[in-house]
């Protein structure tokens, strides 16, 4: 059980610090018995501060080094990162999916930030942990950030995807599971990474827009279907999303997320956001979904359609669903929707060390 009473702060501090060229860094770490990580060590990295008008522009690089003080195997961390919970820019967070972590283990967590603080005064940062999800999919942590949910979907998503690969090499051979790597880095190299900007309770020009309709991806298996949704589109810019969801499937819903997929002027289609949504659907109904949410591109010109699918969901009994690897290879999603984490991990080892690494990674699971 996660307690907030007492923490083990340490501060790491440079001589710099004081001539505003390196930030002071507190790491808060819970500690009481059943504090999942402790802190090993503290490497500041490249970290510095440069006064911007009447701030601080933070460039945040550190390393942390952590220890797996638990008895299980943790799948991923969720960190905050915070040098001003008020300043917009001022607070970031920091997630590292797909971990592998046995218990007393060490494992090394970098911190690639920029954040904006308040002058005058020494500029600081502070990091604290939000969130560690386990290999029983039980979980630690405050959840300021309401990350729960995705680290899970991670998580299952690993489990989904290193079960193929491994029916893949079993049933294929090498070669096949080969090909599917390389595929795999080709469709990560294709898929498009918009600039896009999103606020949540946050006015924009969207609101005097007008009304456009989503289209919807559906997948065969949902528990969910969304029937009708509608967001203000001006020039580029869209706000207020929302939704008509209908629970099709025999057990009550309380939580989903929406993927939002837009279409600029020239036809390119990218995935722009994912909208969480909690909610209390039994089955057979139908509910409304409204989210203040507001996305704005640049680089893109006029948005001129959107489309959106449930990407994830979970049920009142704490279990989820998530969608099929066929369901995603839909052409609809496929060239938008990059691949999990964990795919893109394993593509990773093989294209940096080969094919036999990443047999070999997969003979650990």
């Amino acid at each position: 059980m996660f307690s907030k009473r007492r923490f083990a702060s340490v501060a790491v501090a440079s001589a710099l610090a004081a001539a505003a060229q390196t930030p002071i860094t507190k790491i808060d770490l819970p500690k009481d018995k059943d504090a999942p990580i402790t802190l090993v060590s503290y490497d500041s990295g490249e970290s510095k501060v440069t006064p911007r008008g009447g701030a601080y522009l933070v460039d945040f690089h550190p390393t942390l080094s952590l220890r797996n003080a638990s008895s299980k195997r943790i799948r991923s961390v969720t960190l905050v990162v915070e040098a001003n919970e008020t300043t917009t820019g001022g607070k970031a967070s920091v997630s590292v999916p797909s971990l592998d972590i046995a218990p007393g283990d060490t494992f090394p967590l970098h911190i690639n930030q920029t954040l904006l603080c308040p002058a005058p005064g020494n500029p600081s940062v502070e990091v604290q942990l939000d969130g560690v999800l386990f290999d029983d999919l039980t979980f630690y942590g405050p959840d300021r950030l309401h990350l729960q949910h995705n680290m899970t979907v991670w998580e299952l998503e690993a489990r989904q995807d290193r079960k193929f690969f491994k029916n893949l090499l079993d049933t294929s051979g090498a070669q096949a599971l080969q090909n599917e790597m390389i595929e795999s880095l080709a469709r990560q190299a294709e898929i498009p990474q918009p600039n896009v900007q999103m606020a949540r309770g946050r006015a924009t020009t969207a609101e005097s827009g007008q009304d456009m309709q989503f289209a919807f991806l559906h997948m065969p298996d949902s528990p969910l279907e969304i029937t009708n949704g509608l967001a203000k589109i001006s020039a580029n810019e869209a706000g207020g999303p929302r939704f008509a969801v209908h629970n099709v499937s025999k057990r009550p819903v309380r939580h989903l997320e929406i993927g939002w997929i837009l279409r600029d002027q020239d036809g390119r289609e990218f995935l722009a956001a994912s909208l969480p949504a909690d909610l209390n659907l039994a089955p057979g109904q139908t509910g409304q979904v409204m989210e203040d949410a507001s996305l704005r591109l640049t680089g893109h010109g006029s948005i001129q359609g959107m489309k959106g699918f449930v990407s994830s969901a979970q049920f009142t009994d704490g279990t989820y669903w998530i969608p099929t690897r066929a369901e995603l290879g839909d052409p609809a999603l496929r060239g938008v929707v990059a691949p999990s984490p964990e795919e893109q991990r394993l593509s990773s080892i093989y294209r940096k060390k080969g094919l036999n690494a990443l047999i070999e990674e997969l003979k650990k699971f």
